[in-house]
């Protein structure tokens, strides 16, 4: 069994958001990168689990220029077989989708996972488009992905309950939190993953269907007002007249 797992370098959670070139470009300086949330703790870690349960064969692929390699490396060291870099910066959803559907097509893989979306910018569009492109099933925001031979059970959370999907292979699964278990590299995985296989791919012909025009940040939080608690009158009026909440 192949498995695919895409992955994308998103800014830590932790990092000062900031723009340049007349609000068209995140400002990178100074900002630490890592692996997506959702790639990483739950879409990547569950293959590894059917790796080390069914033998299975666990690529990783990313789009994006040399400075995504550290964090290829990482999920090499997590347990990764092998991992393809599609050498393109762009961000518009449709052409990256279109680079992973080009490779994997290629490769001929059993399963793809990505996760439900990236936590810079929310698109969760990645997957279902993948899916399109390959004339795949697809299952979105799976939380527990079981497999018997060909066939899995995947569950999903819906409003009000849980759905279980039953899909025969090939499939492409959009990952959330409850497919696995956060991972920690060992020091035996980082020394092996500097030696796995790392491919630069060139982009395939594609169209990106979308362009930045700008970015802007939310409001600044106004300042917190402090009223005596004697002074139940004027609370009232600010929570009327300002706040609107009464």
């Amino acid at each position: 069994m192949k498995i695919l797992v895409c992955i994308s370098k998103t800014p830590d959670t932790t990092a000062k958001i900031a723009f340049t070139d007349n609000n068209t470009k995140f400002n990178e300086a100074g900002v630490q990168f890592i692996i997506n949330p959702y790639d990483e703790w739950y879409a990547l870690v569950r293959a590894l689990e059917l790796k080390e349960t069914l033998g299975a064969t666990v690529h990783l692929v990313t789009a994006g220029g040399a400075d995504t390699e550290p964090i290829i490396r990482k999920a090499l060291a997590l347990g990764g077989d092998e991992a393809f870099r599609i050498n393109t910066d762009s961000q518009d959803s449709f052409y990256i989708a279109s680079q992973i559907a080009d490779h994997a097509r290629k490769q001929g893989y059993d399963l793809i996972f990505t996760g439900k979306e990236t936590i810079d910018y929310n698109g969760a569009a990645i997957g279902g488009m993948v899916a399109e492109l390959l004339d795949l099933p697809y299952v979105s925001i799976a939380a527990k992905f079981e497999l018997n031979g060909t066939e899995a059970t995947i569950h999903r959370e819906i409003e009000g309950g849980e759905e279980i999907v039953k899909v025969t292979l090939p499939v492409v699964v959009s990952c959330q939190k409850g497919m696995a278990e956060q991972r920690i590299p060992g020091m035996r995985g980082i020394m092996a993953a500097r030696t796995k296989p790392l491919a630069v791919v060139e982009p395939a012909a594609a169209d990106a269907l979308t362009t930045v025009t700008s970015f802007e940040l939310p409001p600044a939080k106004a300042g917190v007002k402090l009223i005596s608690p004697d002074n139940v009158e004027e609370l009232v009026k600010l929570l009327h007249e300002e706040a609107k909440v009464i």
